[in-house]
């Protein structure tokens, strides 16, 4: 004898293979956004990183320069400069300005061979200690 099948009870539980499927699409989107979310703020960071480190060699170079005994000769130069482990360059040009007795000098942070930042100043050029004019 053949038994029949029991016809399935009216409040069945769980989830059909449909429902699965779209709440697994739902959660795979949900990752994939998150993801792409995590490394830009990642890549933010390690830009951030960069410029800060950009800006310590560049204003190292305009803070050596104004500390220096001699007025800077007009030209461009490019300086190593390692900070936090990273290489990176300051390109420093030095220009003549309208008063003779000032020089403008740019310091240009560059990682890996790009420009970060740039950073502008004046720079005077020494009197006697008295502060009396300077000669021309």
């Amino acid at each position: 004898m053949m038994r029949r099948p029991r016809p399935a009870p009216a409040n069945r539980r769980g989830f059909t293979l449909i429902e699965v499927l779209v709440a697994l699409a739902i959660v795979a989107v949900a990752l994939v956004a998150g993801t792409q979310a995590t490394s830009a703020l990642i890549r933010h960071s390690e830009r951030q990183s960069e410029l800060l480190l950009g800006q310590l060699c560049a204003e190292n170079q305009l803070i050596a320069m104004r500390l220096s005994t001699q007025y800077p000769a007009v030209g461009e130069s490019t300086v190593a400069c390692s900070q936090a482990g990273r290489e990176l360059q300051v390109r420093v040009s030095v220009h003549t300005t309208l008063n003779p007795h000032f020089r403008r000098i740019d310091a240009q942070a560059l990682g890996q061979e790009r420009p970060l930042l740039r950073l502008a100043n004046l720079l005077g050029k020494r009197c006697a200690v008295d502060h009396v004019r300077c000669a021309r």
